[in-house]
């Protein structure tokens, strides 16, 4: 996968993409080379799903602004 088809992934699709890598990972079939570029892909999409739920974050706040500026609020899910 490349790094541009990684970039325009939803956080839903990457983040169901890296369960299969790590699915896979922990398998421990195939050989060393293809476990480190499985290894690196889900590097890339860790780091892609953390600026997404930056991302999100960042939204978040903006949407709980109030008449004196951003309040931020803790989200609880």
């Amino acid at each position: 996968m490349t790094n541009n088809q990684t970039t325009e992934m939803s956080f839903e699709t990457a983040l169901a993409r890296l369960e299969q890598i790590v699915h896979t990972l922990e398998e421990g079939s195939g050989d060393l080379d293809a476990a480190l570029k499985a290894f690196e892909e889900g590097i890339a999409l860790v780091r892609l799903c953390s600026e997404k739920l930056e991302g999100a974050e960042q939204r978040v706040k903006l949407l709980l602004a109030d008449a004196n500026g951003v309040s931020a609020v803790p989200f609880e899910g």
